[in-house]
């Protein structure tokens, strides 16, 4: 039997299916990223027209890309005996996806496709993994 699997992802959370036969798995994974937010204050340098300090901005989009590494690799881990991998949803986080798998020898060749979708449900997931698969 063949694993396919269909990965719904933005940087909140992923929705896994798996399809093997005739059997349907879904499993569900949160990235625990901080969300973007603007920090209010800051220190002003004591000359005019000086540097700002950005420091903890800085941290904190380090932080966050730490976070969604590991996010990606906690994915990773869970497909690993896919035989074919579909990788949609809105925004960029399909994209790092894809270069996070490709760094991966055995699911760089086993990703089919990457396609932009909206936010959907549960079941609208399933079926369009589906509806994906069956076609192919």
């Amino acid at each position: 039997m063949t694993n396919n699997i269909g990965i719904w992802m933005d940087h909140s959370k992923a929705v896994i299916v798996v399809i093997n036969g005739h059997n349907q798995e879904t499993m569900h994974i949160e990235s625990h990223a901080d969300s973007h937010y603007r920090l209010s204050g800051g220190a002003r340098s004591k000359t005019p027209y000086g540097p700002q300090d950005v420091s903890s901005e800085k941290r904190l989009q380090e932080k966050r890309g730490h976070q969604l590494h590991q996010y990606y690799q906690d994915i990773i881990a869970q497909i690993e005996d896919a035989d074919q991998v579909y990788v949609f949803g809105p925004g960029e986080a399909r994209t790092e996806f894809e270069k996070e798998m490709q760094k991966s020898k055995t699911l760089a060749s086993k990703i089919r496709a990457i396609e932009p979708a909206d936010k959907m449900t549960d079941n609208q997931i399933v079926a369009k993994v589906k509806d994906y698969y069956k076609t192919r």
